[in-house]
């Protein structure tokens, strides 16, 4: 995913940061606890879209933890 595009993208919710996860193709915020899918390259950002997190991608999450970004 694009450095710049990600930069700019935003939680639709809270407006918080999200962190690409490039296996998964989703955007996650840790602070709504949703995962954003990316289809064909194009971020999906409606929150009927997203799915929960579970617990583990929390704590992955959390900050602090080095991620896959």
């Amino acid at each position: 995913m694009d450095k710049e595009l990600l930069a700019m993208l935003v939680c639709p919710l809270c407006k918080g940061k999200l962190k690409y996860h490039r296996e998964a193709e989703e955007l996650h915020c840790r602070f709504d606890g949703l995962a954003y899918p990316i289809r064909d390259g194009i971020p999906v950002m409606l929150p009927e879209e997203a799915r929960e997190l579970s617990a583990d991608e929390k704590l992955h999450d959390s900050p602090g933890r080095t991620g896959e970004a």
